[in-house]
Parts: structure tokens; C-alpha cells; sequence
């Protein structure tokens, strides 16, 4: 596990983003792992590390490959030009997104005190909600998660043994209590290394690490355009915004 010790305040600690791309995105169809699939053109994983590296707080971006593609996509990478202030560093992954995480952390020099985790499925964040979360962490929050309030009424179910059967419903949570969260996750680095060294088992996102261990994780605005590219449908939305933006903004 990568040595913090030496890491400075976050107030001054330099800000890297780990992106782990190890993962085959099944749900997406056969063909290109998830972060290889283009998007206007340029692969999604290319519009995620632009969208990290637009923000000025970011200096280090540690993509984290499948084991097999490391070289591919530092070429794929190397292919397109970004910030000069951004680093670009390119590490295999592992069997689960925890394990690619934890090596992507590894990698990371010890000036780097702040780490946000993002989804390489989420190539279209706004480059203020990177930096809403960088503020946050920065303000002394040990774990920040970009969040949205709920359109749906949302029902806690028993899930059916078969897929499709009816699903008894246990409970209605409050919607004005919950949000649907988005990464960038945004992390006082002693705390996100110590998560992946201390807790086990499934977990959905880093941010929940960080609950396991009774810390305390607050919730900022997160944009409607922070969605996850999943479905074949989310690919043709991500498409529109793309389009709407090379329009107005000459993104």
C-alpha cells in the first residue's frame, strides 16, 4: 500500500484522479471493452481523462488498463493532445474495480494528498463539478460524492427469485432523503488508502469504503450530464450532448 505519511495538508496537497478501465461494460453489448467505445469519434475513456484534466486543480491522471491492453491504451492516449499541466500515466488493472483502484493508488507520488476516483463510463462531467468536489475536499471533507435528487418515487422490493415475476414492496424511502450518486468521488488520500487496506467484501463505489469505516461522507451538486453511459440508450443520449455541446461551445 502506497506510503502517505509524507502527504501534505490538503489544503496544499496536489490532486491526482485515478481511472480504473478494466472493466468489459457487458451490458453495453459484445465488442470493445466499456472505455474503448466511441463517443463522437474519440473513445469515451479519451472525453473522461479531458474532462478530469480540464479542471487546473488536476495535475496527475492514473489510468488504470485492462492487464492485456495496457499498451493500447497509453497509444490511444498518447493520440490525443491534453493540458500540459496534466500527467498522463497508464497501469494495469485488476480482477474488480477495487483492485484496479488500489492499484492506481499505489502508483501515485506522495505530494498527491487529494485522489478523485471517476468512472471512465462518465465522459461528459462538467468541469465544475470536478472542482465542486476538489473545493470540498480541500475544505476539510475526508470523502465528497457529486449527488442529484430524485425525479421517481423509489420502492424498496423483495427481488423475485425469477426475473420478470412480480416484486413484493417493503417500504417507500423518503425521496427527499436520497440521491443518486456520480463520481468524481473526491478523497482525502490517508483515508481512501486506508479504506482499500482495511475493508473486504462487495462494495459499490469508494465512497462506501469510506462509510465502512465510519467517516463521514458529505453529498455536493452533481449535473445531469455526469450520467453513466451503460445501455445502448445512454450512448445515444451521451451522443446528443456531444453534439449539442460541439454546437454551442466548440467542445
Amino acid at each position: 500500500m502506497s506510503d502517505v505519511s509524507s502527504a501534505p495538508p490538503a489544503e496544499a496537497a496536489r490532486t491526482a484522479v485515478v481511472i480504473p478501465a478494466a472493466g468489459r461494460g457487458v451490458r453495453l453489448g459484445p465488442g470493445a471493452p466499456k472505455a474503448l467505445r466511441t463517443l463522437g469519434g474519440v473513445p469515451m475513456l479519451v472525453h473522461a481523462v479531458h474532462a478530469m484534466a480540464a479542471s487546473r486543480a488536476v495535475s496527475l491522471v492514473v489510468v488504470v488498463a485492462p492487464p492485456d491492453g495496457t499498451a493500447e491504451v497509453k497509444s490511444l492516449l498518447d493520440g490525443h493532445a491534453l493540458p500540459e499541466r496534466t500527467d498522463v500515466l497508464v497501469v494495469p488493472g485488476g480482477d474488480t474495480r477495487q483492485e484496479s483502484v488500489r492499484l492506481g493508488l499505489d502508483v501515485l507520488p506522495p505530494e498527491y494528498g487529494i485522489v478523485l476516483v471517476h468512472d471512465a463510463a462518465r465522459p461528459l462531467v462538467p468541469v465544475d463539478t470536478v472542482d465542486a468536489v476538489i473545493d470540498a475536499v480541500r475544505e476539510g471533507a475526508v470523502a465528497v460524492v457529486p449527488g442529484l435528487a430524485l425525479a421517481d418515487t423509489v420502492k424498496e422490493v423483495e427481488p423475485a427469485a425469477v426475473h420478470g415475476d412480480p416484486e413484493p414492496v417493503l417500504a417507500t424511502p423518503e425521496r427527499a432523503r436520497l440521491r443518486a450518486v456520480q463520481t468524481p468521488q473526491g478523497f482525502d488520500r490517508a483515508t481512501l488508502v486506508r479504506a482499500h487496506g482495511t475493508v473486504t467484501g462487495a462494495v459499490t463505489d469508494d465512497a462506501g469504503m469510506v462509510e465502512q469505516l465510519g467517516e463521514r461522507v458529505v453529498v455536493v451538486p452533481g449535473h445531469e450530464e455526469a450520467f453513466k453511459v451503460t445501455r445502448p440508450l445512454d450512448l445515444v443520449l451521451a451522443e446528443a450532448v456531444l453534439a449539442r455541446r460541439r454546437l454551442t461551445d466548440g467542445f
